[in-house]
């Protein structure tokens, strides 16, 4: 499910059944030498989170990305986004990265972090193949939240 009006009704009618929500935090760099990698990283980001959407569509709600630059990142905006996204019913905040800045984070909020693959030159099929690799990253993060009382 994504953070769009439809899917958000279907999300307010089933709570119950839909009690994840998995942000990425994507980092935006616009200097001439870093524009072209922070796009790369960002593209396999977005292609990766939304793979997840599509294998646990009506478990998961996919959040718009949190965008920041290195003068915006800040350390109490996570917990902050956290708690309001959980006030909004959702029992498990995920968020998804490839900055490993987050990861200092691990013990208020659920990081997980991935390292970003180019994967903007890469053939339809092949690209399948990589997400399906990293999301075998991520289930067990997932099933553990969810195996959690």
């Amino acid at each position: 499910m994504y953070f769009q009006v439809k899917d958000v009704q279907q999300y307010q009618q089933n709570k119950e059944f839909i009690d994840t929500a998995i942000v990425p935090l994507v980092y935006l760099d616009f200097a001439e030498d870093k524009m072209v990698k922070s796009s790369s990283d960002v593209e396999f980001l977005m292609s990766l989170t939304s793979f997840i959407e599509q294998q646990f569509k009506g478990r998961l709600m996919l959040i718009p990305p949190f965008s920041y630059t290195e003068s915006t990142r800040s350390e109490q905006v996570v917990p902050i986004l956290k708690k309001n996204i959980q006030e909004g019913g959702f029992k498990h905040v995920i968020f998804i990265t490839c900055d490993h800045y987050w990861t200092n984070l691990q013990k208020e909020v659920d990081v997980i972090w991935l390292p970003a693959i180019p994967i903007e030159s890469m053939d339809k099929d092949v690209k399948k193949r990589i997400l399906e690799e990293q999301l075998k990253q991520v289930i067990p993060v997932l099933t553990s939240k969810w195996t959690q009382q």
